[in-house]
């Protein structure tokens, strides 16, 4: 496995893993404190951000040919 598909292996797989942090967070905890909400809330820009950071990675590594 090439470097590039191990990278995009990578943000496929934390962009999933920030998805069930985020509903773990707001819809299955148990207790509701400020540390699972902020856990929650930084859940979901990590869930929003990952796909556009591989767009971005994809786009640039498109033309390198190793």
């Amino acid at each position: 496995m090439s470097l590039r598909a191990f990278h995009i292996v990578f943000v496929t797989v934390s962009t999933l893993l920030f998805a069930f942090l985020s509903l773990w967070a707001f819809v299955l905890a148990a207790d509701r404190t400020a540390t699972v909400t902020a856990l929650g809330v930084v859940s979901v820009a990590g869930l929003l951000g990952m796909p556009v950071y591989g767009v971005y990675f994809y786009k640039k590594v498109r033309n390198i040919v190793l």
